[in-house]
């Protein structure tokens, strides 16, 4: 188990594996067609797109919630259902 001070790590992370996955699936099969060789093109673009997104959420992914947080009226951990 990893130790709370990576949190932010790991959610870059995970946030952008599953953001490049879904947008680099999608515009793939939008420009190029589920035709052969669909995975191949996938990955690449993948490959591509993860590094770059990964980069974005980790130095921009705090300043951001911050931003929102602030556009909601939010404190940081409050309880979401008042």
């Amino acid at each position: 188990m990893l130790k709370p001070k990576h949190v932010r790590l790991v959610q870059a992370i995970l946030m952008s594996m599953l953001m490049v996955t879904i947008m680099t699936a999608v515009v793939t099969a939008v420009n190029t067609g589920f035709a052969t060789g669909f995975v191949s093109r996938w990955f690449q673009s993948w490959l591509v797109a993860w590094p770059i997104a990964f980069m974005v959420i980790f130095l921009f992914g705090k300043a951001i919630q911050g931003i929102s947080m602030k556009i909601c009226g939010a404190a940081l951990f409050e309880n979401p259902q008042k």
